[in-house]
């Protein structure tokens, strides 16, 4: 299983996942031409690409979605609250390529995907883990909290994508940000700060998890200095030594990230 997340942030959010014969992707919050650039970035056809699941209907996860689908005669995988959110967005589609996400597992050719439900202000917010034969990836962001079930859902994985998406004090302090949307960021149905992300990973330690990707960083009240600093620091004051237990990389907004190699 290969894995590249081409974009992550408020500006748009798509991650590339590739099984021995399937290539899906998660959101397409990007316009139809970038997700393009990047996907050839990395050597991809767009053509090649199967399905696109869908984790919420927001214009980050969804900008490109429609017309990337129309033009690579992609299926789209979303809940019926998001399909019923996003209608207008997403304009006319082929019947066949609309396909609801019920909460149990299914299966895209040799990949099982397994959703669960995150907490976000949106009609209906999902992460997912992505299975082949034993290896495992999972992807959560945009959400507002984090509890043990979705730390559980996440255990296993080879790769985690987890949201750390602003430092409390920085976001307070920015002056260009309304109390109304501070509140909503840090509300139950925000975004997870770096404190809460840190701490889900230092119990996720314990659940096998080998690598970490940290997702949808704000560029005005976040940078990857502060992320690394939380997480070091975190698992640093629980008696351990990160760079020794996970390897860490963060997620880019305007440039394609690292391609992952997940194998047996």
């Amino acid at each position: 299983m290969r894995i590249c997340v081409l974009a992550s942030g408020s500006k748009g959010n798509c991650t590339f996942i590739e099984g021995e014969n399937t290539r899906i992707l998660i959101d397409a919050g990007l316009t139809k031409a970038e997700i393009e650039n990047r996907l050839k970035i990395i050597g991809i056809d767009p053509n090649s690409i199967d399905s696109i699941l869908v984790t919420h209907e927001h214009n980050d996860h969804i900008k490109g979605l429609g017309a990337f689908s129309r033009a690579h005669n992609c299926k789209i995988f979303a809940h019926p609250d998001t399909w019923a959110a996003m209608q207008e967005k997403v304009g006319t589609l082929d019947t066949s390529k609309r396909i609801g996400i019920y909460g149990n597992d299914f299966v895209i050719n040799e990949l099982t995907i397994s959703s669960f439900d995150l907490s976000h202000d949106s009609a209906h917010c999902l992460g997912f883990s992505v299975y082949e034969d034993k290896k495992k990836f999972s992807i959560a962001t945009d959400l507002g909290f984090i509890d043990d079930n979705i730390i559980k859902q996440l255990a296993d994985s080879s790769l985690v994508v987890l949201e750390s998406n602003h430092d409390i004090t920085r976001l307070m302090q920015n002056p260009h940000y309304p109390i109304l949307l501070k509140k909503r960021i840090l509300s139950k149905r925000g975004h997870l700060n770096n404190k809460d992300s840190a701490e889900a990973v230092l119990k996720m330690l314990g659940y096998g998890i080998r690598g970490l990707i940290a997702g949808h960083l704000s560029e005005e009240n976040n940078t990857p200095e502060l992320v690394l600093k939380t997480l070091k620091n975190t698992v640093a004051n629980q008696g351990g030594d990160l760079a020794k237990e996970l390897y860490v990389d963060i997620a880019k907004q305007h440039h394609v990230g690292n391609i992952y190699r997940i194998k047996s």
